[in-house]
């Protein structure tokens, strides 16, 4: 039980749902009569989508590869047989609040659409033939999937309709969550390279990696502060200074590790994981209570 929940990737999870929050608080903002039952209905469908991505994600890996530390041939084949049973229970009750979404008043052609990419980018990430988890390009997809289209289902099943500041908000984020994945890979590198495993670290390389994950970070808060240029009030954005220093810090220790210092793995990926869903938690405060 234990090593299930840890492969359904609670924080994933986690930082989906506030994102999620994220999404429904822009709608507020806008002043969207709020839908209760749109709003549990989606959150449950994009959990439930994410549990089954996320272990579908180790059902998939190659059988001489270990599931968790140590594993035995026969343990190894019996817990995937485990996860795959999750999963589809995850997946057959994803069908039904999809079919309950789609009652709903305020259902739209958007709602269809956005409800079909976040499933077929899930699956894809996990799934054989496409398997995107494999091919280097699994980071990208995935800062999608955490980052943009869980608020932009939670805006439409608010409003029946997308909206440009769901757009601008969450394009930033979609950077950090990148620069926090990319950040990830580096503990992992060592044991990627023994498994083959093709992460956007082994596909481009330290060397492009760290200057990429800079730009992300410096990207995202220039984005973020061109917000009035586009009419966005910078009262609504500037929480997301907050995080600021801690995404210098999280600059710095890549830096580091790129110089040839030592790696304080700990203290680099609690960082980047501040960074990330710190910001999406300060922004979604303040669409909240604005």
């Amino acid at each position: 039980m234990n090593a299930i929940l840890r492969l359904a990737r609670p924080l994933r999870i986690f930082i989906g749902s506030m994102t999620y929050l994220l999404g429904a608080g822009i709608a507020s903002y806008l002043g969207i009569a709020f839908s209760v039952n749109g709003f549990w209905l989606g959150l449950g469908w994009i959990i439930l989508i994410q549990i089954s991505s996320n272990l579908l994600a180790e059902v998939f890996r190659p059988v001489t590869e270990p599931v968790v530390e140590n594993d035995t041939l026969g343990e190894r084949i019996r817990l995937r047989n485990l996860l795959l049973l999750v999963a589809g229970a995850a997946l057959t009750s994803a069908v039904v609040l999809t079919i309950l979404i789609l009652r709903l008043e305020k259902v739209s052609t958007s709602t269809i659409i956005f409800l079909s990419i976040f499933l077929l980018l899930s699956l894809g990430y996990a799934v054989p033939p496409i398997r995107l988890i494999a091919t280097g390009f699994g980071e990208f997809i995935l800062s999608i999937l955490l980052a943009n289209l869980p608020a932009s289902l939670a805006f439409i099943l608010q409003a029946g309709e997308y909206h440009r500041l769901v757009g601008f908000v969450t394009f930033p984020l979609i950077l950090l969550g990148l620069a926090w994945l990319i950040v990830l890979d580096f503990p992992s590198f060592l044991q990627d390279q023994k498994y083959q495993h093709v992460t956007i670290l082994r596909l481009i390389g330290w060397e492009r990696a760290v200057p990429l994950h800079h730009i992300l970070i410096l990207i995202a808060y220039i984005t973020f502060l061109l917000a009035p240029v586009i009419g966005i009030s910078l009262s609504l954005i500037w929480p997301a200074f907050l995080t600021l220093p801690f995404a210098m810090l999280q600059i710095l220790l890549v830096r580091g590790l790129a110089l040839g210092g030592r790696p304080n793995w700990r203290l680099l990926t609690v960082t980047a994981t501040a960074v990330f869903g710190l910001t999406i938690y300060f922004i979604a405060l303040t669409f909240w209570i604005k």
